[in-house]
């Protein structure tokens, strides 16, 4: 209820919010014009030089329908949710790894005509012997609380089966300045939906260290069991933003045309 509609209509458009956040020059993996079959996706790639990209359903969540596929010339193989059966397809709980390559365009092929989001396929750091990247929570423009999600594969969702990793080991791996810079990104990925109150940033860190990249933002991604900030969960601590006035605070801030993060607010359609 204090998420904007305007602003749920872009988040849950992964190109819409993709092409806001890349318009304000917040860091993002580079996506491929819109495409609308495998024999398209294919082309693209070629022409992009890329071997490796995530295929997103552009009005998913929780990774549904999401393909990690990687290309050579004699090789294709897709990690995704989807399970193939006689009956058509479902999302599943359950990775499925496809590597005959007209099953993996007769998936691409049946998802096209709702609409695709392709991106290159960016190499997260790891920590141990898994890739992590993070969900971090921003209230009212604050970075408040934050998961580490760690996968032995390419998809990180926590649904999945996967673990939460350790926050404090990867910040001394990122280092100080790099953690800092990392949750300035999330401050202006959520400037750019300033008439809502909270958004769920998917933000990874890449091979070592130095660089990062948000992946998507969530309309609906507080949803953080367990984990606290200043004692609060992340609903204890929308309501703080709420009823100690910081919201509207930075609603002031970041709304007006006349300043530079009104400008952002502007540049993404809000």
């Amino acid at each position: 209820m204090l998420n904007d509609p305007a602003d749920i209509a872009v988040l849950c458009d992964k190109r819409r919010c993709h092409a806001a956040l890349s318009a304000v020059g917040v860091p993002v993996p580079e996506a491929l014009p819109p495409v609308r079959s495998y024999a398209q996706l294919r082309a693209e790639m070629a022409a992009a030089g890329w071997s490796r990209v995530f295929v997103k359903p552009a009005h998913g969540s929780s990774a549904a329908g999401v393909l990690a596929l990687a290309v050579t010339r004699s090789r294709v193989r897709a990690v995704t949710t989807i399970e193939t059966t006689p009956d058509g397809m479902f999302n599943s709980l359950r990775l499925r790894d496809y590597a005959d390559e007209a099953e993996v365009a007769a998936i691409v092929d049946r998802l096209a005509p709702d609409g695709l989001h392709v991106e290159r396929w960016l190499p997260k750091a790891g920590l141990g012997d898994r890739v992590v990247d993070l969900r971090v929570v921003v209230v009212a423009g604050r970075p408040t609380h934050a998961v580490v999600r760690a996968a032995r594969g390419p998809l990180t969702n926590l649904h999945l089966g996967n673990a939460r990793g350790d926050l404090a080991a990867l910040r001394a791996a990122a280092g100080p300045e790099a953690w800092s810079a990392a949750m300035e990104t999330c401050v202006r990925a959520a400037a750019c939906f300033p008439r809502s109150l909270h958004v769920g940033v998917d933000l990874m860190f890449l091979l070592g260290w130095r660089r990062h990249a948000v992946a998507e933002v969530n309309a609906f991604g507080d949803l953080l069991p367990g984990v606290l900030a200043d004692g609060r969960d992340t609903y204890a601590e929308q309501v703080h933003a709420l009823t100690s006035g910081r919201w509207d605070r930075w609603r002031a801030e970041v709304a007006p045309a006349g300043t530079s993060a009104g400008r952002v607010a502007l540049a993404c359609g809000t």
